[in-house]
């Protein structure tokens, strides 16, 4: 059996997928740094365009200073960013110079890795972010095989992406990216001899979500198969619709006879630290998940799932549903197979609500998905129906979304906002609201700690301090009384 490493997923995928990106702030992780640097991971899979915008959005929190404080607290464990390519923050695709910026200015903030996933596996896109990720920095460069069911789909056509991209110097090495936790333990024993034939010595990794149960059994096969890293979730970011929890994984790739890269104590400690945090904050830790063959042919996202079935109630036709599930995989088919990884599942089930409940299939379709059978999200996998393309095509928003404008230069934005403007600022500024990074830099610098015991009394706090005729605050319990008295106005 083999040496294998585990990369720490909590604080980006795990909050993302059990958590909507929006459960954990800065305070939560800088906790949390030293005692996931003990541990000996890998790498920590810690943030992306999107988490950035969340950290912005809601918490105020100045995504830069995050990177900062958390490379500066984990010097040897590499950071970890996950992005489409040529894309930050927006859904379009920037302009070349203003990414070189973004991957500089990431590198400069303490990124020590990237993970380079084209949701339409095109070899040119994937290549270009590579050679703009080594030319601003030394940071190691992965690149994602997105796995998704379909046709189209199969182990040759992983294997000659990832045989083309072997061939970059700029790609470090590989992972086997399944969002939608579809990979099955025989898929496993085909795919990952197929890919490992073609990348040489380059290292592959598997990402396996747990959604539908088979996360776990794929990674430890994956494992005995020779794959160098496992993906996990510490305690309650693990599981559910995230990663294999990491206790888990460990005990069962120790039973099965391989050695893992990992301190024990660390890791439990770190799980400790997680479940205290997810008690104070209300945050429903991951759970074991049995297998549902249903989601095998509709490969929606829980999350997603969620969303429509609330909009239905709301409507008036919570009947609909399994009407809106069927019709998500026709809608899929239709438009060439798009991998179910954002945007994509939130594009498609929409999609397959409105020909569900409007007049007839395709009266109404989303700027969206216009854009995508315009080619703005980059070329489909596999073709548009004709009949469905010309359908989307013939309607006058779609010739006005072909004809707005592409996202300005590197240069226009430095002549919009000022040449003299901080990198940092100057790359929030231009794919975010004003008044949202306004507040962020009125609210100041993130706290350095959090202590779990303290957080529902602090929002009580806060809460109680709220109401404006709340000018006198007790808090009494056996052995303890906080007493806050509002000064007297002037």
């Amino acid at each position: 059996m083999t040496a294998i490493r585990l990369v720490d997923v909590t604080m980006r995928d795990g909050n993302q997928s059990l958590w909507g990106a929006t459960g954990l702030h800065t305070a939560h992780m800088l906790q949390a740094a030293s005692l996931t640097q003990a541990c000996g991971f890998a790498a920590v899979d810690f943030t992306s365009s999107s988490h950035m915008a969340v950290a912005v959005r809601y918490f105020r929190n100045n995504p830069w200073e995050r990177l900062r404080r958390m490379a500066a607290a984990m010097p040897t464990t590499p950071l970890q960013f996950i992005t489409t390519g040529l894309r930050f923050i927006a859904w379009q695709q920037a302009d070349p110079d203003f990414m070189a910026v973004v991957y500089r200015t990431l590198q400069a903030n303490g990124v020590g890795r990237f993970v380079l996933l084209d949701p339409m596996h095109e070899v040119p896109a994937v290549i270009e972010a590579a050679r703009l990720v080594k030319q601003e920095g030394g940071a190691q460069v992965m690149a994602a095989l997105t796995f998704t069911l379909s046709s189209i789909h199969t182990d040759a056509f992983y294997a000659d992406f990832a045989r083309a991209l072997a061939q970059c110097p700029d790609i470090d090495l590989f992972y086997i990216k399944d969002p939608g936790g579809l990979l099955s333990v025989d898929r496993v024993r085909t795919l990952v001899p197929a890919v490992k034939a073609v990348i040489g010595a380059k290292p592959l990794e598997i990402h396996a979500h747990t959604t539908i149960g088979q996360g776990m059994l794929s990674s430890l096969e994956a494992a005995r198969l020779g794959i160098s890293a496992v993906h996990v979730g510490v305690g309650p970011g693990g599981d559910g619709s995230s990663l294999p929890e990491a206790n888990r994984m460990l005990a069962n790739l120790e039973d099965a006879g391989h050695s893992v890269e990992i301190d024990r104590d660390a890791l439990s400690r770190l799980t400790r630290y997680w479940q205290r945090v997810a008690l104070a904050e209300g945050l429903p830790p991951g759970a074991p998940q049995n297998f549902d063959a249903s989601f095998l042919r509709h490969q929606i996202a829980g999350g997603v799932i969620t969303t429509t079935a609330r909009q239905l109630t709301e409507l008036g036709l919570a009947d609909r549903m399994e009407a809106v599930i069927a019709e998500t995989g026709q809608v899929r088919a239709e438009l060439g197979y798009p991998i179910m990884v954002t945007p994509f599942p939130q594009m498609v089930m929409n999609q397959a609500l409105f020909n569900v409940i409007g007049s007839h299939r395709y009266a109404q379709v989303s700027d969206q998905v216009i854009r995508y059978c315009l080619g703005k999200f980059g070329k489909p996998t596999s073709p548009i129906d004709p009949a469905v393309l010309a359908t989307i095509m013939d309607r006058p928003r779609a010739r006005e979304l072909e004809r707005e404008p592409a996202f300005p230069t590197l240069a226009d934005l430095r002549r919009q906002f000022g040449q003299g403007l901080p990198d940092e600022e100057f790359l929030l500024r231009a794919v975010m609201p004003a008044d949202q990074v306004d507040a962020m830099l009125a609210a100041g610098p993130s706290r350095a700690t959090y202590t779990p015991e303290a957080a529902p009394l602090l929002s009580l706090l806060r809460q109680l301090a709220a109401k404006p005729d709340a000018r006198n605050l007790v808090v009494e319990r056996p052995g303890f009384r906080l007493a806050l008295h509002a000064g007297a106005s002037l």
